[in-house]
């Protein structure tokens, strides 16, 4: 499986992460994701009043020096690692 191929899977599986995930984790797949799939930013900061927008605008700014490929591939990481903390999270204990 090629690069592009296992990031459209995690992106897919991103979409099953729980609700508890913290919009640390959102906001930095949203910027990982965007950096993948559109490059470095080519939008204005959004105003003052649009807090959503300015965050996510600012976590795609964080991540513009990547390449594509790096983006892909801590993407991927990320979700792995959000993934695994969820099913542990749910894991009964004994």
């Amino acid at each position: 499986m090629g690069l592009q191929e296992e990031f459209e899977e995690y992106a897919e599986k991103a979409k099953t992460l729980p609700d508890s995930t913290t919009n640390e984790s959102k906001l930095c797949l949203y910027g990982l994701f965007k950096q993948a799939t559109v490059g470095p930013v080519s939008t204005a900061r959004p105003g003052f009043f649009d807090m959503t927008g300015k965050a996510k605008w600012d976590a795609w700014k964080a991540v513009e020096a990547k390449s594509k490929e790096e983006a892909m591939t801590d993407y991927i990481t990320k979700v792995k690692q959000l993934l695994e903390e969820a099913a542990t999270a749910a894991a009964p204990t004994s």
